[in-house]
């Protein structure tokens, strides 16, 4: 009877730590990246009444007999199935699709979270708003003019320099991709305006000195008279002022050359070779690549009182090739230029996260750079992990020890910016959950009030018992 009273009283304690654990699931229904909690159960301890025995000749076996002494708390497990992705089209939003972790540190103590919703301080510095927190990821460096990010490297904060200025770069190369059709009339002596505008191809792209000044690259074509599958392209880098930017063509160099060169095709309509107005000749195979340079005006004057002169490189592609190169056929003239690197000086505007947490820079002059990659943590263990509040986690004894590296690799999940994870609480789940308890809890009770009744009866029979001792004596 008394052993009732016992089990009834762990039914209602543990109970009610369910019932802890599904009011905080409920009310966390609406928690950005929230995981529910769960309560196992398992039974305590049993009382034997009498062991087991085995069988012997004359009789069998008997069974032990056993009462248990009421039930205790099992675990409290966490499970981190996936949440529901919500779109938000804040940049800063992110979601993880899969498994893994941020990585955030407050000091030099890390925590752990699915909560994406981040923001910038007066820094720049990525942070978990409500909490100070810094994301962490890694840098890019500048190596030879391309921004790179290791992810060997120990992750650190992630700063995005917004309003940062992106120096001007003046143009080194520019590629040509374009046809000259075959059926071009020749310029002959003595043609009319009319017969040289419909003999002549040309094609202008924008190019920019070392200051971010914008210029004018101007290549047009004409058929060499009386030399099949020949043509003559003419160079000019602002052929307004002609003049003074004297613009020069060469083969690996511009030295006392002239602003024309020949483009030569074979019989497939294929690149076949360049010559330069010195009468030098491009090899028989490869790119071929026409030097370029020119006057940059307002610019300083070298000792012998000659204005900076820009080196630029037009690549036409390569010899025998139809891809990415410049090519003769009967099909309509296409010449354009495909590529140019340089640019002008630009701020930083607004950035973009990909899928593998990448923050690319995007800037006013049309330039992107690559700023950082977020880091992400997975563990061995994820339910071992200890909450610390303000939804973060820590490492434990158990969860084992994070393992940092880049998304989409090692089991890591990928991100999804401008978008949040939500909780993954079910309310009709917990409800459900919550009347189970409920129906629990009133059981055990019920046993607490019957065993107390019984109680009441046996000490009722004893007191009688005692009463009628004492009139007999």
């Amino acid at each position: 009877m008394m052993r009732s009273l016992y089990s009834g009283v762990s039914g209602l304690q543990n109970h009610q730590t369910r019932m802890d654990v599904i009011g905080n699931n409920i009310s966390n229904v609406n928690t950005t990246g929230f995981k529910r909690g769960r309560v196992n159960f398992q039974d305590m301890i049993s009382q034997q009444l009498s062991g087991a025995a085995k069988p012997t000749d004359e009789i069998g076996g008997v069974n032990a007999k056993e009462v248990g002494l009421g039930m205790t708390v099992a675990s409290i497990d966490n499970i981190f199935n996936q949440g529901n992705l919500q779109s938000t089209g804040v940049s800063t939003d992110i979601a993880i699709q899969g498994n893994g972790f941020f990585v955030l540190k407050s000091g030099e103590e890390s925590f752990y979270t699915r909560n994406g919703a981040f923001g910038l301080d007066m820094n720049g510095t990525l942070v978990n708003p409500a909490t100070g927190m810094r994301v962490q990821g890694w840098m890019a460096e500048d190596v030879n003019g391309q921004m790179i990010v290791s992810t060997a490297a120990t992750p650190t904060d992630l700063v995005i320099p917004v309003g940062s200025k992106d120096p001007a770069k003046e143009t080194t190369n520019v590629n040509f991709a374009c046809n000259l059709n075959k059926n071009t009339p020749e310029i002959l002596e003595g043609a009319s305006p009319e017969d040289i505008v419909k003999g002549t191809w040309g094609t202008e792209q924008k190019i920019y000195d070392s200051f971010g000044n914008e210029h004018m690259l101007s290549v047009t074509f004409r058929r060499v008279v009386g030399t099949p599958n020949q043509w003559e392209a003419t160079v000019n880098i602002d052929e307004d002022n002609a003049d003074f930017t004297q613009t020069r063509v060469g083969l690996g160099s511009t030295d006392g050359m002239g602003n024309t060169f020949i483009v030569s095709f074979d019989n497939y309509g294929a690149l076949q070779s360049v010559t330069d107005s010195a009468g030098n000749i491009t090899n028989p195979e490869g790119q071929v690549v026409i030097q370029t340079s020119f006057a940059v005006p307002d610019s300083n004057v070298d000792e012998e009182g000659n204005p900076y002169r820009q080196t630029l490189n037009i690549n036409l592609g390569t010899i025998g090739s139809f891809k990415d190169t410049i090519t003769q056929s009967s099909s309509k003239s296409t010449t354009k230029a495909f590529y140019q690197d340089g640019y002008t000086m630009g701020y930083l505007d607004n950035f973009k996260i990909d899928s593998s947490g990448v923050i690319t820079g995007v800037y006013s002059n049309g330039t992107n750079r690559t700023i950082g990659q977020i880091a992400m943590a997975s563990f061995t263990n994820q339910q071992g992990l200890e909450k610390a509040g303000d939804n973060t986690y820590v490492e434990s004894n158990n969860s084992g020890m994070a393992r940092i590296g880049e998304s989409g690799v090692a089991g890591k999940g990928t991100l999804m910016a401008g978008a949040l994870e939500m909780s993954n609480v079910d309310l009709s789940e917990q409800m459900t959950d919550m009347i189970v308890t409920q129906r629990g809890f009133q059981s055990n009770a019920k046993t607490i009030q019957t065993a107390d009744t019984l109680l009441e009866i046996v000490l009722s029979l004893k007191q009688n018992i005692v009463n009628k001792k004492i009139k007999i004596f």
